[in-house]
């Protein structure tokens, strides 16, 4: 099956009121373990790319694949391409001549007329050729790829500033700041309780679907609490990262003489492949193929 376009997901996930997950890929193996655990859930998803995988796998190359896989994998379950925190304009016009159906422009860390206008930008050139367009009002604490802010310089996102940005961006999506947290030492030090309070607030004032970056770690029963006031996509790439490293270390460490990597490597697919699966049930997405 060909990618789709996410506007087709999200459609769906609004009317029966789930949450789509979007999950970072960086090489062959996290796609395909991806696109396994979509077709075997029945999960309508998203896969999406940094800037710093398209660094390290090039643009053409990591599009490719994630198209050929899904050509090759996918026969029920329908899944779109987006650029995760694109912060230079010129990775938002590669984004969409590769074929991606949505694009974020991270320019949170601008002040809030600066993120307005790059945001603006962004968008405008996105719907020139029918590609959503994602920002953000807020700015999450953690590290995670080139996003690098903080605890003390994050803040989250003001209701009535989140219904004037997406007003005068023109954004199909936002990315909100509620208390959620990029990277890994939040798995480590324990994750902070999202302020749900705040997420109900924007949700009246705005009518564009929610997104939960920073997630892995949340604990189920806040994630459904979101889900029900407005979350649509909710982002993972930390705990796939964690599942990949960690069956590698373990296959490895099983085994000093082992040198096929496909050995190495199918364990790793599978482990991916679980924590995809797992987040499908818990977003709702499951069986909606």
């Amino acid at each position: 099956m060909p990618l789709v376009h996410i506007k087709n997901l999200l459609k769906d996930a609004n009317r029966e009121e789930y949450a789509l997950g979007a999950f970072n890929t960086q090489n062959l193996e996290t796609t395909l373990a991806i696109m396994r655990a979509a077709e075997e859930n029945r999960a309508p998803l998203v896969i999406q790319v940094s800037e710093a995988t398209i660094d390290y796998a090039g643009l053409a190359s990591i599009a490719e694949i994630v198209k050929t896989a899904a050509k090759d994998i996918l026969s029920h379950a329908p899944v779109a391409l987006h650029l995760d925190h694109g912060k230079k304009f010129q990775s938002i016009i590669g984004c969409i001549k590769a074929g991606f159906s949505s694009i974020m422009m991270d320019a949170s860390h601008l002040p809030f007329k600066e993120n307005i206008a790059a945001t603006k930008k962004a968008a405008e050139y996105a719907h020139k050729y029918g590609v959503f367009a994602q920002g953000e009002l807020g700015r999450l604490a953690g590290v995670e790829d080139v996003v690098r802010v903080a605890g003390h310089e994050a803040f989250m996102t003001h209701p009535d500033e989140a219904a004037e940005f997406v007003r005068k961006t023109g954004i199909d999506t936002l990315a909100v700041s509620i208390g959620n947290v990029h990277g890994i030492v939040k798995m480590r030090e324990g994750v902070p309780k999202l302020d749900l309070g705040r997420l109900k607030e924007i949700q009246k004032k705005i009518k564009v679907p929610l997104v939960l970056h920073g997630a892995s770690g949340i604990p189920e029963k806040e994630i459904k609490k979101a889900i029900g006031l407005g979350v649509r996509i909710i982002n993972i790439d930390t705990e796939i990262r964690m599942a990949f490293t960690d069956s590698l270390r373990a296959t490895l460490g099983k085994d000093k003489n082992i040198f096929d990597p496909r050995k190495v490597l199918t364990p790793v697919m599978e482990a991916v492949e679980k924590v995809v699966a797992e987040k499908t049930k818990i977003f709702g997405s499951a069986r909606k193929a």
